[in-house]
């Protein structure tokens, strides 16, 4: 059997799974930033026209699959297998969205780089020919995850200038073998990384040496040249986040600062809607990519894009035995090829 794998971390797609459809749907709060033309839908009502938040971001779930499998001319029973996970738990959003819509589904946990883990597993099991179609997505509600992760909205707690915003959204890729669209040609797996933060509201600092790791595994695997990329988009560092990822990277030899950016900084303007260090969450890098960077590569006017989708592993169970932040990055690169 071939082996695909290049470097320590690195696989190369033998067939470059085609991204063949994409679709995105997002709350009100991201429906008024920058990014507001390029979503598929656009919430006037956060609880989605559901009971609880919990079953709004579920409902966003299922949304976003059913439009980005009806995009690309399918339907539901085309797909083999749905990738999927939240931030909530027991992946309540996933799971119960993966019960409406009845594909065989695998629940995946990485915090907010359930994205990119979603779509190097399915690029893997579809260039490995165990599957024609597969649909991969996430999502993410700022309610739901404010009452998990912190405190209940009513107490308005104030944030320190080092907190991010919850995106409430949920993306969705659609993955065949071949067709028209953008192909997946190498994914990175992250390992957990922990420097021994402990504050939660400094997801930013926790995530970054993740996603330098990860980023500088890619690079030394496949000796490519940063600046042969239009964009590397890193999931939800943030503003502070971001730069200690460009300044540490730099530091090792890797300079991306003219293609870089962070999807939490794209989401939201910081300066008109107060959302302090930028979007976080398991929504952010996927409605982003989903909406914004799938727009780009299917109008040719990005033709190479590394994905970073970051992600902290706490939990409130961690985070009441006083456990420092573990954190992981997955990296996907996609390019447009003849």
């Amino acid at each position: 059997m071939k082996n695909k794998r290049i470097g320590q971390r690195t696989v190369k797609m033998q067939n470059k799974p085609t991204i063949i459809s994409a679709a995105s749907v997002v709350g009100p709060k991201e429906g008024e930033g920058p990014l507001k033309d390029y979503f598929d839908l656009v919430l006037t009502d956060d609880l989605y026209g559901e009971k609880s938040w919990e079953l709004a971001e579920s409902k966003m779930v299922e949304t976003a699959m059913e439009k980005a499998v009806k995009k690309a001319g399918k339907k539901l029973t085309d797909v083999n297998y749905m990738f999927g996970g939240d931030l909530i738990n027991q992946l309540l959003p996933a799971s119960f969205a993966a019960r409406e819509l009845s594909i065989p589904f695998f629940g995946i946990y990485g915090a907010c780089s359930t994205m990119a883990e979603g779509m190097c597993l399915s690029a893997m099991i579809v260039d490995g020919g165990f599957a024609d179609l597969s649909l991969s997505g996430t999502s993410s509600h700022y309610c739901t995850a404010e009452r998990q992760f912190r405190f209940p909205l009513e107490l308005g707690n104030q944030k320190p200038m080092t907190s991010q915003w919850t995106v409430t959204g949920a993306g969705s890729v659609l993955i065949a073998p071949n067709g028209d669209g953008p192909k997946i040609k190498y994914v990175t797996v992250g390992k957990v990384i922990d420097k021994g933060i402990d504050d939660g509201n400094n997801m930013g600092a926790a995530m970054a040496p993740a996603a330098i790791d990860t980023i500088y595994s890619y690079f030394n695997d496949t000796n490519d040249d940063p600046n042969s990329f239009d964009i590397i988009a890193t999931g939800d560092l943030g503003k502070l986040g971001k730069q200690i990822t460009e300044d540490l990277l730099k530091d090792r030899g890797i300079d991306i600062s003219k293609v870089y950016t962070d999807c939490g900084l794209e989401m939201f303007n910081l300066e008109e809607q107060d959302v302090h260090c930028g979007g976080s969450g398991c929504g952010c890098s996927a409605t982003v990519f989903a909406g914004y960077i799938y727009d780009k590569l299917a109008k040719k006017e990005f033709n190479k894009v590394m994905l970073v989708s970051t992600g902290a592993l706490l939990s409130p169970t961690s985070t009441l035995q006083k456990q420092t932040i573990p954190c992981v990055a997955h990296a996907v690169v996609i390019v447009n090829e003849e």
